[in-house]
């Protein structure tokens, strides 16, 4: 029997090495999944690549996990955004780094690594310090950089409802890079709002089917009442 509902912390967050790439789900704030990042950092990966919109804000969260040293390089769209200051005092100190990826081209990249591609072009970035060292190609009388496919050991998944077999929905805003996290993860690990049984999901409603998804963790907050 599937059943990829797990009941502790620490059998969602194990197996996690050091020096993983990890895929965060969320924007700012919004369906980022910070019940598993705490336990991440109770977990005790550290020279982390980390892939998310933004940089942390504040100091809980990605900022947290930054503050605490775990992270070694930052892949974002803002890493300026609102209260940026643990990401900044560590970048003018040297001590981490950063890639900067226009946020279209970042959730592009997780797509393509979900769905098999390895790189593809786009003309975002033409022109910019972000197409510098990159493979330039004319097609169709428009210059096109080459982007590469961003795959990730593991990705954090908020999601809204998730069933035993690891079927998920999303809420509104939530979803934003929440699916195509799970599609680019070796692991993705989904912190769920709320468990459905099986088949109490209407199947339109699923945006990422079980598939994608190796472990599921209970955390209920926000709207007891659901939709």
């Amino acid at each position: 029997m599937i059943n990829k509902i797990v009941q502790t912390m620490a059998e969602t967050m194990s197996g996690i090495k050091d020096d993983s790439v990890v895929l965060l789900g969320g924007f700012g704030a919004v369906g980022q999944p910070n019940a598993l990042i705490e336990g991440l950092i109770e977990q005790g990966a550290k020279d982390l690549t980390v892939a998310a919109n933004n940089a942390g804000v504040g100091h809980v969260g990605l900022a947290r996990l930054m503050e605490l040293g775990r992270v070694r390089k930052i892949i974002c769209s803002f890493p300026r955004s609102s209260d940026p200051v643990v990401f900044e005092t560590l970048y003018r100190a040297g001590k981490i780094e950063l890639e900067i990826v226009p946020q279209g081209t970042l959730a592009e990249r997780m797509r393509a690594a979900g769905a098999g591609v390895p790189a593809f072009f786009t003309a975002t970035g033409v022109g910019t310090k972000m197409a510098l060292g990159k493979e330039h190609r004319d097609i169709g009388g428009r210059t096109y950089i080459l982007e590469h496919a961003l795959k990730g050991d593991v990705g954090l998944v908020e999601a809204w409802e998730a069933d035993r077999w690891g079927n998920l929905t999303f809420k509104q805003a939530g979803r934003n890079f929440n699916p195509v996290v799970a599609m680019a993860s070796d692991l993705t690990l989904v912190q769920a709002q709320h468990i459905r049984a099986l088949g109490e999901i209407d199947p339109d409603h699923i945006v990422t089917p079980g598939i994608f998804v190796n472990r599921v963790l209970h955390v209920p907050y926000g709207d007891p009442a659901g939709f």
